[in-house]
């Protein structure tokens, strides 16, 4: 990997220093909330207090660590037909999530409880102010995927290597589930071994990232803008027509990410 192989302190470190932000972006986030922020609002707002702890705690790392970091965002290495297939990665695993998703309600696997949810899907496309989604795009498509992808995939990816490249990518997206929400584990495993097996093929950050920062750009759309609500009751499940739609477009979804990495594996959509 460009000769970056982090020292086993230094990954320890990372982790140790990533949980202390955390935990300070937690306490700032309750904080928040009990001020009478919005609940998104306060996550985003409180975000901001975990790169100047990063920086603090691991600043002896950063500078030991700098040329190999630096070898991983090598300029030379970001092509537009780079880019692009990094952005198609990104699309396809947010579609895959939606159709895991409607496939799911469809069979009876999610459910509602909110007595007044609507039995029939009902959409609506309406944005917050522009000063809240604005925070939430530099957030979550900037600040959190350049921080994720440096620490799990630049440290703990790299520093695992030696164990072999399987080893390295299903260790580091089982570490970078655990840093989120348990109800996400199996949605940001799945997406951690893609974006692990995206840094293994171009040995480079670039490719990892640019589909990270598509995936949460996109999830900030769902999140802010489109509001929805469907609970069919059980009933009148399970719902076969839509439940075998949505899981046809996952497996076409799925089929098609793990084609465009064989793609990247051959050269064929490489970094240079």
């Amino acid at each position: 990997m460009r000769d970056f192989t982090p020292a086993h302190r230094h990954v320890v470190a990372v982790l140790i220093a990533l949980t202390a932000a955390l935990i300070a972006r937690s306490w700032l986030q309750v904080t928040l909330r009990d001020s009478g922020l919005d609940r998104l609002y306060a996550a985003d707002l409180s975000y901001l207090v975990v790169p100047p702890v990063l920086l603090f705690l691991l600043l002896p790392v950063l500078r030991e660590s700098k040329d190999g970091l630096r070898s991983l965002f090598d300029p030379s290495d970001l092509t537009m037909r780079f880019a692009l297939n990094a952005i198609a990665i990104g699309l396809l695993i947010r579609l895959t999530w939606w159709c895991q998703l409607i496939a799911g309600i469809s069979f009876g696997i999610y459910s509602g409880t909110a007595p007044n949810a609507a039995v029939e899907p009902l959409f609506e496309f309406r944005c917050p102010p522009l000063h809240v989604l604005a925070l939430g795009f530099l957030v979550m498509a900037i600040l959190v995927p350049i921080t994720e992808e440096v620490l799990h995939r630049g440290f703990v990816q790299s520093a695992l290597y030696r164990y072999g490249p399987c080893a390295a990518i299903i260790g580091s997206a089982g570490v970078f589930s655990v840093f989120h929400p348990p109800s996400n584990w199996g949605f940001v495993f799945f997406a951690g071994l893609v974006f692990g097996t995206q840094y293994w093929i171009t040995k480079s950050l670039w490719s990892s990232l640019i589909t990270h920062a598509t995936i949460n750009g996109l999830i900030q759309i769902d999140w802010r803008c489109l509001r929805g609500q469907w609970n069919p009751p059980a009933s009148e499940g399970p719902l076969v027509v839509p439940g075998a739609i949505a899981g046809l477009l996952l497996a076409t979804c799925v089929a098609a990410i793990f084609a465009v990495l064989w793609q990247m594996h051959r050269g064929d959509v490489s970094p240079r």
